[in-house]
């Protein structure tokens, strides 16, 4: 009987070291983009995503908890801008930092998350001239740690976050196309 569970758990332990080492294969970094082409000038959507007041009226994760907790500090909008929010578990808390903003073409956020995970990644929002108007990036970038890597296997961040990108950059064309 001993020596089955001992045959046990080594398998046990052998599938588990499979896993990790095939995890360790995968990418050290994560990409996350959706983009969107919206009637309308960039001058006009640039304000709705340099300045984070504007969110509330189209970001996905502001509906995913109407009651959570937001702050803004520093300039209104573009370089320096800070929003930090305190949420439910969907959507956690954390703080975003306009490093970079360059009108009517591209925003850089400096974006780290608290809980329910931490994480500090990149998002950028990209706008350049379209046939029927703007097109409108949205994209995250960040490390990809091993246990990120062994999630990743199972939980996708494409999956997970793709589709809340689709939704507020279709939110961000309705609000900017009125």
């Amino acid at each position: 009987m001993l020596k089955i569970l001992l045959i046990i758990l080594a398998i046990i332990v052998v599938l588990l070291l499979a896993v990790v080492v095939f995890a360790s294969t995968k990418p050290d970094t994560f990409h996350v983009e959706r983009s969107v082409v919206i009637n309308a000038p960039p001058e006009k959507i640039f304000p709705l995503i340099a300045d984070f007041r504007e969110w509330q009226a189209w970001s996905p994760y502001e509906k995913k908890d109407p009651a959570m907790k937001r702050t803004t500090s520093g300039p209104a909008s573009g370089l320096g801008a800070v929003y930090a929010w305190d949420g439910n578990s969907n959507v956690g808390a954390g703080r975003m930092e306009i490093v970079e903003a360059t009108p009517a073409s591209k925003v850089q956020i400096k974006l780290d998350f608290s809980r329910p995970i931490e994480g500090h990644n990149v998002a950028t929002f990209t706008l350049a001239p379209a046939t029927q108007g703007t097109a409108v990036t949205w994209a995250m970038d960040g490390p990809s740690p091993l246990i990120a890597k062994v999630m990743g296997l199972v939980f996708n961040m494409d999956t997970m976050i793709g589709g809340d990108f689709s939704q507020g950059l279709e939110n961000l064309k309705a609000l900017a196309e009125k």
